[in-house]
Formats: C-alpha cells, structure tokens, sequence
C-alpha cells in the first residue's frame, strides 16, 4: 500500500471498526416499535395529500410521542416506489392499469419525484424517531385473484416455485413463494440490497409473519438451514452498507411467537441471534389473534448469551380471538395495557404494535389513539389503568404443535381456564368475566366461579358484551386481592343451574376497573 492511500485506508477502517463496534451493543431499551405498512398511507389519505407536505405531516402526527422507531414497509410482492428489482405497485398486469387508490396514489408520489420512504427516514431522523425499513418476505394476499394487482410478474410467472408446486394450493397459504428453491432466495436478496442501497435507515427488519410459511409443506424443520443461510447472508449485506454509510445498520426479523414453534417453521430465530446474525427478534401472533402469552423467559433461557445482545420485543396485533374460527374483534386501550402489563412482568422493555397505524386497520377510536401516543405503555401509564387479560390461542404453529386453544367450552361440564396476567395488580376492582353464547336461557343462566381455589362473589353483568366476542351476555364476578397471583391465573367456571346448558366463549380477568 502507498504511504498515500494509507492514511484513507486507515480512516475507512475506524469508521468501519466504530460503526460495527456500534452495532454490537444492545438496542435501547424503553422502545416503542410502530409498523407502517406498504398500503395504509396511499390507501388512506385523498390524492390532494400526495405532496411532501402530506407526507411530512404524516411522519410529524409520532413526533413527540411515545413512538421511538417507525418501521417503515415499502414493499410487499410489489413495491410501493419505481423499484429495479420488481414491479411498482402502479405497475399495469396484463395491460391492465390499476386503478385502486393506493396504487393511483403511489404513482402520483412517483410522478411528483416525491419518494416517501426517503423522506419519511430523513424527517423520523430530524424528530428524534429511528427509522427502519420493514420487508414482506412472503406476502399472499388475495392470491386467490392471480390478476390482482398486488402480484408480482415473479410470483404469477413461477407457479413452479411455490410452496405446493404442481399440486392443488390448499390452503391458501400454499400459494406462497418456497424459499427451498435458490431462484426465490435470489429474487428477494437482489431487492434486499436495492433497498439497503437506496435507504438510509437505522435497521432492516425481515418481516417473516407476512406471511409466516416460507418452505416446502411438512419439511419446514428439515429445511430450515436453508433459511439460517439466507438470513447470514442479509447479514453480510447489512455490514457492507453499514460500512459505506458509516454507521450501523440493524437487523431484525418478525417470527412465531414460540420459539420452538418458530424453529419448527424453519424460522430458528435463535439460531439467527446464536450466529451473531440479528439484533431484534419480534415474537408475535400473524393474525388472527394478539398472543397474550408469547413466553419471553423460554424465548431469553434458549438464547442463552445472546439474551444480553438480541432484543426480544413481543408484537401485538390488531385482532382478539379465542379460537380460530371464533368471531374476532379489534382490541381496546384495556386489552393492548393487558398484554404489555404481562410482557413486561415477563421482562419485555419494549413492545411493538403490528396493524395500529393511524387510520382503518387502527383498532381503536382516534381519541384512543391520540391517549396511546401521548402515554405510551410504560408501567406507570399501566398501573393507573384498566387491564384486560383475555384468553385467546397461539395462531402460528408448526403441525402437531399445541396452539393454546381453550374455547369454546360447554358451562355445565366446567372447566379451568388459564390465563396469562401481569405481576403487580395495583389500584382498582379486580374482577372475572366470562361471555356466553346467544342459548336458550342464557339471561336465566347461574354460573360459578373460582380463582385459583379461591370462590368467587357474583357482581353485575357486563353491560357492552360486544369486546366479549360477540357473546350473548357477559357474567362477571368480584376477585379478592389475595386470589390473584402474578403471571398465570387458573379461573374455573361452572353451570349451576339445571337450565338449558350453556356455552362458553369468552374468559378474561380485569385489573383496574373503577
């Protein structure tokens, strides 16, 4: 080397050497993750608001608030921006220009020389909010419409490279692209890299829960190395960019919210964290329902030394179910302090909120909201307010695996249910409710109830029993102080009466009521 390059030899080394020595150290605690997905701002806002006023004033509504990072999502098969390596989501199919909003209002970002991603990471940047860039590794909605304009050329062209190739796509999850197959792997690297190149942002987050089955049915365990290499080679990519930009670039990755179910869909989050490979895992639910009893302790005790490194965030969804084919409804304030009061009794410092962007996929009122970014979920916001603990099931499981499930369940045979609760209960009524199916003789219905050995003292029904489930009527009961116990509650439930039997569809605790 020439005494002249030594000394920029020398500078690019130690900016290297500060932006990985950077990167090693744990994320910050105290986070509060938002995720925007690559529709919600062009489907939501009127084509007048495609302006970098618009989307200035869209990224300013977090400023100041509770939020910390914005996971910014511009693609899912297509891409929300004039992309190099797939389709813009304008994009004609078969000749056909979509004409929906959110496309129409991509385009005319696109055509005004606005790019929003870029702008939205320099002004989360200027208003002390990190930004990152969120990935869809496997997205399938509507694949049931093959010329929906969500589709990429790749996925429509390919049908051979899918999870089920050659055969009837049932369900519908079959349809997805099979990550076994190397022509798939490099498809979505060459975009990972367009994406690290064209933005500037704090962290890259693969999003492996839209959607969560990415390898060939049945063999997902066996397959899974295929996958530890994919991610160590995004690894790779990240260092290089982070060594250009001259500061580190985090990785994250959304999965199962059990870690063996997540190892047995290929997806060995651990073994990512154990490589040295990923600085956040999210453990969390797909859909269909928030898992209000995602186990962060099994989660810390399998990552062993990695624990210290990797932060662990659990993610909620916008859903409440009890079962899987149960009716579903949005959750409250109350249910979204539930389960972060049991995440952080567990040891969760941080939380991440999945479908709670500002507007439609937003579960609760905009004044809601607006109390949610103001306060946050820090233990004290939790303390001084209602808490719903539901029981709900685990959605994303391998085959075989146990998914939770504990409703619907039949009144005069009884049962214990298990519910996951937070530790200190602090101020306020504490109490029991269990929602009933419309039966005959449901208003006429005597229940019984215990916590934990302990009986239970009827209390007046529930008036709203539209957040129970839709159920018929909501039966609720007195729980004393000392019944309660931190982390798992078992609450049984019995028909007394020689009534019509009945049927129960909801269970959840309360912490709080006033």
């Amino acid at each position: 080397m020439t005494p002249r390059l030594r000394p920029l030899f020398l500078a690019a080394s130690l900016v290297f050497a500060a932006a990985v020595s950077a990167a090693e150290r744990p994320l910050p605690r105290g986070m509060l993750i938002l995720n925007e997905d690559n529709s919600h701002f062009f489907g939501s806002r009127p084509p007048e608001a495609m302006t970098r006023a618009g989307l200035l004033a869209w990224a300013d509504g977090y400023a100041g608030t509770a939020v910390t990072h914005l996971f910014l999502n511009p693609t899912a098969m297509r891409a929300s921006f004039r992309s190099r390596t797939r389709e813009a989501i304008w994009d004609p199919v078969d000749g056909i220009e979509p004409q929906a909003l959110w496309p129409r209002n991509a385009k005319r970002l696109h055509d005004a020389g606005l790019d929003p991603y870029a702008i939205w990471i320099a002004r989360a940047r200027e208003r002390g909010i990190s930004p990152w860039i969120s990935l869809r590794m496997n997205d399938v909605h509507s694949v049931e419409e093959t010329a929906n304009f969500m589709h990429s050329d790749f996925w429509r062209k390919n049908p051979g490279l899918r999870r089920t190739a050659g055969k009837p796509a049932q369900p519908w999850t079959d349809f997805a692209l099979n990550f076994a197959h190397a022509e798939v792997r490099a498809y979505n690297l060459a975009h990972i890299e367009e994406l690290l190149e064209r933005y500037d942002a704090d962290g890259l987050e693969l999003d492996w829960m839209r959607f969560p089955f990415h390898l060939t049915p049945g063999r997902e365990r066996e397959e899974a190395p295929i996958l530890n290499t994919f991610v160590r080679e995004v690894h790779g990519l990240v260092l290089r960019w982070a060594q250009r930009r001259g500061h580190p670039i985090r990785l994250g990755v959304r999965v199962p919210a059990h870690p063996d179910a997540a190892a047995g869909l290929g997806l060995d989050a651990v073994r990512w964290a154990q490589g040295g490979w990923i600085d956040l895992i999210v453990p969390c639910p797909f859909w269909r329902t928030t898992d209000f009893d995602i186990p962060l302790g099994l989660w810390r005790e399998q990552l062993g030394a990695s624990a210290g490194r990797v932060a662990v965030v659990p993610g909620v969804e916008h859903n409440v179910r009890a079962w899987v084919t149960g009716p579903t409804g949005p959750n409250d304030l109350a249910t979204l302090r539930g389960f972060a009061a049991t995440m952080r009794h567990r040891g969760a410092d941080s939380l991440y909120l999945f479908n709670w962007m500002d507007s439609q996929t937003r579960p609760v009122s905009a004044e809601d909201y607006a109390v949610l970014l103001r306060d946050g979920l820090d233990a004290a916001a939790l303390e001084r307010s209602l808490r719903r603990f539901p029981v709900t099931f685990r959605d994303t499981v391998p085959a075989g695996f146990p998914d939770g499930t504990q409703l619907p369940a039949e009144a005069p045979a009884g049962k214990t249910f298990r519910i996951a609760t937070g530790g200190r209960i602090g101020p306020g009524k504490l109490a029991a409710v269990v929602g009933l199916a419309a039966r005959d003789g449901v208003n006429a219905a005597r229940l019984g109830a215990s916590l934990n050995g302990v009986p239970l003292a009827p209390a007046a029904d529930v008036a709203e029993t539209k957040p129970l489930g839709a159920a018929a009527r909501g039966v609720r009961w007195t729980v004393p102080a000392e019944a309660w116990r931190a982390d798992h509650n078992e609450l049984t439930v019995r028909q007394e009466d020689g009534g019509p039997a009945q049927q129960i569809v909801w269970v959840e605790l309360r912490a709080g009521e006033r």
